[in-house]
């Protein structure tokens, strides 16, 4: 029975389902520095620093920063799930907290040759400048979660587009590219204005998900997989976050499970194209 593109990706024109996006600080704070961790803007760090592969050339500004396919036309404004009749998902992953945590993280997942989607926060960003590239480099993916990681749901038009656009900034100043993703912050889907804003600051579309195992709440690692395991299916795009050891501890064994069952974890412009 064929599928429509109606029925594999869903839509959602309004409304703001709230989500805990949280690491456990205040909105728009940034964590403190790991010891030995640089707080300076300086510049990305050696391949042998990170254990991160050599990076590419940077590309020019406004261009991204890594080759990336070409979405396929018709796509929503607000993205919950890709194909269903594929074998892949998406693992994004709001990125704020301990970088020796988002580092760890990524070193499981390549280790078993999976790539992710990392929705950065600009204020973790510009305390951890050498992150952007070594996301990168391990060939991820990076977008947009707004500069503080505030209620943009609740903002007028000029709070969320600066929230937006601070973001977008400090992403081109490091990778010479603001991302393909905008995902809104402490919310799962966007209000019409902000899909409205993403859409003037480059962000056609508004990435949600459709699996949330509330790995914020820190019910421990064996109840991060389970939830995965019983929510995700083909097509997902899975809801995680750095900055909690359970999800570091976590994903071994979640990527095991994707493996058993067929499925492969890719970045989201893999997953839609």
């Amino acid at each position: 029975m064929s599928i429509s593109r109606r029925n594999l990706l869903q839509v959602t024109a309004s409304g703001a389902l709230l989500a805990g996006c949280s690491d456990g600080r205040p909105s728009g704070a940034a964590p403190a520095p790991a010891p030995g961790t640089s707080s300076s803007p300086s510049s990305p760090a050696s391949p042998a620093s990170t254990g991160a592969p050599s990076p590419p050339p940077h590309a020019p500004a406004g261009e991204p920063a890594t080759s990336a396919p070409p979405l396929p036309p018709g796509l929503p404004d607000q993205i919950e799930h890709g194909p269903r009749d594929r074998a892949r998902l998406a693992l994004t992953f709001h990125g704020q907290g301990e970088p020796a945590l988002a580092t760890a993280l990524l070193a499981e997942a390549e280790k078993a040759g999976a790539r992710v989607t990392v929705l950065a926060v600009g204020a973790w960003l510009d305390t951890y400048p050498r992150l952007a590239r070594r996301i990168l480099d391990g060939g991820h993916e990076l977008g947009n979660h707004t500069q503080t990681h505030g209620d943009i749901g609740a903002m007028d038009a000029a709070a969320a587009t600066a929230e937006i656009e601070g973001c977008a900034r400090r992403l081109t100043q490091l990778t010479g590219s603001r991302g393909r993703w905008f995902r809104p912050s402490q919310a799962r889907m966007a209000t019409p204005l902000v899909v409205s804003l993403a859409r003037e600051a480059g962000y056609p579309h508004v990435l949600s998900y459709d699996v949330d195992p509330l790995d914020y709440t820190d019910p421990g690692a064996e109840r991060v997989r389970a939830a995965v395991a019983a929510q995700a299916r083909a097509g997902s795009v899975v809801s995680l976050h750095f900055g909690h050891s359970g999800t570091v501890a976590a994903l071994p064994g979640i990527l095991d499970d994707l493996h058993r069952r067929g499925l492969r974890a890719v970045t989201t412009s893999e997953l839609l194209t």
